[in-house]
């Protein structure tokens, strides 16, 4: 396999060596509200309402003392937009109270904040404290199971687990960004273009 991580290491290297996120944020802790809210929905239909969410609310006293239906309207636009308004206004209440308006550099912290899980505080320990981490979303999960660098049965702790093993130490974070543009614009769940990809020969898809 060895052989292979370095083709795919280099292939990603190629097509994206300047990887980042593509969810706009100024502060820390609006990239933890955008990743929230990207769930279910695309990071272009997020940054279309977060544009105006943190234009509206700038700062998380402002957004913790928001009316929740003039948050739906503004989220309205993306999966799930009621609930996911109610934790936007809980998450700043929290920050707000609980951590003087700083988002911690604590997992366990993170994770206990409405609508927040595994891949979405990764994303923010990686992008904001360069922890060593490897976020796995759906694109991410995609390309490791195709690519072979994880098995069909595996869960997203197991794939995160296999990948943080099989990619070199400090770069995880790069890969992360690097697999999510390369399932975004490449290896797409419907219609990949295996036909230009220099990877097929290895990827496990077949097409119908």
């Amino acid at each position: 396999m060895t052989g292979s991580m370095s083709r795919i290491e280099n292939y990603l290297d190629d097509l994206f060596p300047n990887p980042k996120c593509e969810l706009n944020y100024n502060k820390d802790y609006e990239l933890l509200l955008a990743t929230m809210l990207s769930a279910q929905t695309t990071d272009k239909r997020v940054n279309s309402v977060t544009s105006e969410l943190f234009k509206k609310y700038p700062d998380l006293k402002s957004l913790s003392e928001a009316n929740v239906e003039d948050v739906i309207d503004i989220i309205r636009p993306i999966g799930t937009f009621r609930r996911k308004a109610y934790n936007l206004i809980e998450i700043s209440k929290r920050l707000c109270s609980e951590c003087d308006g700083v988002l911690p550099n604590n997992r366990d912290y993170l994770e206990s904040l409405p609508g927040v899980g595994r891949k979405t505080v990764n994303v923010v320990l990686s992008n904001i404290y360069n922890e060593d981490v490897i976020a796995v979303d759906t694109h991410v999960e995609r390309v490791s199971k195709r690519l072979k660098l994880a098995q069909k049965k595996d869960d997203v702790l197991t794939v995160e687990r296999k990948l943080s093993k099989k990619f070199k130490k400090g770069e995880l974070c790069k890969r992360h960004h690097q697999m999510v543009l390369f399932g975004r614009y490449y290896c797409l769940a419907r219609n990949p273009k295996c036909d230009t990809c220099l990877l097929s020969d290895i990827c496990g898809y077949k097409k119908v």
